[in-house]
């Protein structure tokens, strides 16, 4: 697929949820380097490879996982001093992170299904690839779970979920997103995916995230957070926030009703941010952390340790300069 076509896709959110985001930026990448548009010039290459990649990065400005993805298959690059061992890198790396990233879910799936018990009555919102293979791993395990499942206004992400729980046979209600406070007393255990995981442990995730998230902290719910190692995001650690992504107003109000309120301002965040505070577990495929340990994953799974810190941080105050 175009790099153009992926990225527009994407935008769009024709392919939405961060992992699949994720494999889709590293598939247009790899097909960018398997027909690059000069077959004999590395230095070209090289710079219609970072061309292709800034344009797919662009796309989602909140979803940490699509640079990260797009980082680590580029990283093939490095070192290359012919065109043909720079495609192999960008190839055999974009590869690498597709295969890891699918079993990175079913890692996740299995240990996250063990946190769940027979009995639960489960939470989610909107729809997250880990966050449904933890549920869906549990009900193969036999155990006896419902899930109450929201809408996600206004792109209703719910019913995307609730078609894939109603599939695997499992017992699911579906709720509009307000509803969350009145059924929160009937749940046993929240579970979400994330977009992006910040060096405190704070998750950038659907908006509305935080207001289950709170709820459940209210009413003493513990919740459950399914995130792939490539969604945390490192320069959280040199004190880069997260761009909250805004999308159209159109998605919220149609541009013919719109047009009759000239004193109304249609906003329309993508994404909210949970405190560490509402979280008590982050299932990940390297294992299930307390959120105060999401700086042990970034030095341990994304290469950024105190040396890197000091490097960015050193690159951040002379661009600031």
């Amino acid at each position: 697929m175009l790099v153009t076509e992926t990225a527009d896709k994407i935008k769009r959110m024709e392919i939405r949820g961060a992992g699949r985001i994720a494999r889709a930026a590293a598939q247009a990448l790899r097909d960018c380097a398997e027909f690059p548009l000069s077959k004999n010039d590395l230095g070209t290459f090289r710079s219609g490879m970072q061309r292709a990649a800034q344009v797919l990065v662009a796309t989602r400005p909140t979803a940490v996982s699509l640079p990260n993805a797009v980082h680590i298959v580029l990283a093939g690059l490095e070192g290359a001093t012919t065109l043909d061992s720079a495609r192999e890198g960008v190839i055999r790396r974009a590869e690498a992170f597709i295969d890891s990233s699918r079993h990175a879910v079913e890692q996740i799936a299995r240990i996250g299904a063990r946190h769940i018990a027979d009995g639960d009555t489960i939470l989610t919102h909107c729809n997250s690839e880990a966050a449904l293979a933890c549920i869906i791993q549990a009900h193969r395990d036999g155990k006896s779970i419902e899930v109450f499942a929201t809408e996600v206004r206004p792109r209703n992400q719910g019913l995307v979920t609730i078609r894939t729980l109603n599939d695997a046979g499992i017992k699911t209600n579906f709720i509009v997103d307000s509803a969350v406070r009145s059924f929160i007393n009937d749940i046993d255990l929240v579970i979400v995916g994330a977009d992006a995981v910040t060096v405190n442990g704070a998750v950038v995730n659907k908006i509305g995230t935080s207001q289950v998230a709170h709820s459940a902290s209210e009413a003493r719910v513990n919740v459950l957070v399914a995130a792939e190692t490539y969604k945390f995001a490192p320069r959280t650690i040199i004190g880069e926030l997260i761009e909250i992504e805004e999308r159209p107003p159109q998605e919220v109000l149609p541009d013919e009703i719109a047009r009759t309120l000239p004193h109304v301002t249609v906003r329309n965040p993508a994404f909210d941010v949970t405190p560490a505070d509402y979280i008590d577990l982050i299932v990940t495929e390297a294992g299930a952390i307390p959120p105060q340990m999401a700086y042990v994953i970034i030095r341990e799974y994304l290469g950024w340790g105190i040396e890197e810190f000091h490097k960015a941080f050193e690159i951040n105050t002379r661009h600031e300069e």
